[in-house]
């Protein structure tokens, strides 16, 4: 079954909202962002994501220090970071306790499917969470095994990115948005549907 993550989450409803739906995680923003939250709100939300689902804490531009202690306040064992530069940081990361994501974007030199020894990879449009599609056929840009696919997904194109990529799982956030940053309850179900109901 396909990976679901919905991203950038602020409030106590939504999150129930994700869970209810029967997302495998849900992600909260500790980076500037529209969607940015505390990690004493994101200690909050925290409290509604059950045993099973995975919460992540999302962050870029701050050291490696400053996201062990913001996700030790948060209570996060997963960290989700778009500007990992070295196999060291990912081991300093994991020494702390904490699974890795490491996000990349296509935009970025080097080979994105090269690995620093992450648990997950996340291969992101060119312009990490702008929302903006990528050519998902491109296989010189895609790994091999279990990876994420995020840039650009709503319930209207996910099923075709999926199907193009093989993706193992999937990251959406403005895709299930009324406004930027206000989760819009029937597109986030739509979402699910459009995944789980793939074949």
């Amino acid at each position: 079954m396909t990976f679901i993550k919905m991203c950038g989450l602020r409030d106590e409803a939504t999150v129930d909202r994700a869970v209810a739906l029967g997302v495998d995680a849900v992600g909260f923003v500790l980076a500037r962002s529209p969607r940015q939250v505390t990690p004493e709100t994101a200690a909050q939300l925290r409290q509604h994501v059950p045993d099973g689902v995975l919460a992540i804490g999302v962050f870029t531009g701050i050291g490696i220090a400053d996201i062990v202690s913001a996700a030790a306040t948060a209570g996060l064992d997963v960290v989700q970071v778009h500007d990992l530069r070295s196999a060291d940081e990912v081991s300093a990361l994991h020494d702390a306790g904490l699974r890795v994501v490491r996000a990349v974007n296509t935009g970025s030199a080097g080979d994105p499917a090269a690995s620093f020894g992450e648990d997950l990879l996340l291969i992101d449009g060119a312009v990490a969470g702008a929302g903006i599609t990528w050519d998902w056929q491109d296989r010189s840009l895609l790994p091999s095994g279990r990876w994420i696919l995020a840039g650009g997904l709503a319930p209207d194109n996910v099923a075709r990115a999926l199907d193009a990529s093989g993706a193992w799982g999937v990251d959406v956030s403005s895709g299930i948005e009324s406004s930027r940053g206000v989760k819009d309850p029937e597109l986030m179900a739509a979402f699910v549907t459009a995944v789980r109901g793939r074949g």
